[in-house]
């Protein structure tokens, strides 16, 4: 007789989220309609609205880290104590299931005085402070989860918990050549000659590009989706500049707030250095070549 066949093995299939379901749970009210928003490319986004017209912003993750919202939710909550530069208000978060929730922002047109106004309200940001460089929490941020615990000076920060980290990633992922590994480790090294007169940590958002930055309504700035640490604070500074999307007002407005150190300019690829190392190690292509050129340039 014929061999008897083996069943088929059984596959448990995965429930579908239900989004509507997880949000009424966590807001406590049921939407009345969820519309996808495009733009990430980590997480999906919904403008949520709710009974009586209220509308919110919310955000999911499929397969989110641990801590992943709660750990934005937190820096978030960081930047806007001070009560000096406009972040929108968590509403609610969750890690499981994975949701943040925050006030909708509407969008708006800039206006003469938009970039102007970010550069002040900025360099207020910077100047109210942290504890140390690094985070209190000594949660990780970035899509690398780049370590955070605290330290005193910004020399032992930048070595230990940006450089000396990404060159052990791109050397174990093999995104960069060789030679450019030794440059970040030769840098790491050299910090408290490249890095310009101590400052105290200002508080950071971390990854202040322009598709962090939204004008709402009246032309007001807000910061959105941060990587907030302790740090210097021309890291922000040197992260606006590396994407563009910030006008001149901009800056000019900062410097009169609080001038930068004599030297500046020379330093913009030093502090722009970690984050083209975390997009050579993401996305490889000329993101190498621009980490080579400010290796090139912090000789």
């Amino acid at each position: 007789s014929a061999p008897a066949q083996a069943p088929e093995p059984v596959v448990a299939a995965v429930p579908p989220r239900q989004p509507t379901e997880e949000l009424a749970s966590l807001l406590g009210r049921p939407p009345v309609r969820l519309t996808p928003l495009g733009g990430g490319d980590v997480a999906e986004a919904y403008a949520v609205d709710l009974d009586g017209g209220d509308r919110l912003f919310a955000k999911t993750h499929a397969a989110a880290p641990p801590g992943f919202f709660s750990t934005e939710a937190a820096g978030l909550a960081w930047l806007r104590q001070p009560g000096v530069i406009d972040v929108p208000e968590v509403v609610a978060v969750s890690d499981d299931p994975a949701w943040l929730v925050l006030e909708w922002i509407e969008p708006g047109q800039p206006h003469a005085d938009t970039e102007a106004d970010l550069g002040r309200a900025l360099a207020a940001l910077h100047r109210s402070g942290a504890p140390s460089f690094g985070r209190e929490d000594r949660r990780t941020t970035g899509s690398r989860r780049l370590p955070n615990d605290p330290c005193d000076t910004w020399v032992e920060f930048y070595a230990d918990r940006r450089l000396r980290p990404l060159a052990r990633l791109a050397a174990d992922g093999r995104d960069l050549p060789r030679h450019a590994i030794a440059g970040l480790e030769q840098v790491a090294d050299r910090l408290d000659r490249l890095g310009g007169p101590p400052e105290p940590p200002a508080r950071l958002h971390g990854d202040l590009w322009a598709g962090n930055r939204v004008v709402g309504e009246g032309g007001v700035s807000w910061l959105l989706d941060p990587a907030a640490h302790g740090g210097h604070r021309e890291f922000d500074l040197a992260m606006m500049r590396l994407f563009g999307g910030f006008g001149d007002a901009c800056f000019a407005a900062y410097e009169e707030v609080t001038p930068i150190a004599d030297g500046w300019r020379e330093r913009v690829p030093l502090h722009q250095l970690a984050p083209l190392v975390v997009h050579a190690i993401k996305f490889g292509g000329g993101y190498v070549g621009a980490t080579e050129r400010a290796l090139d340039a912090l000789r």
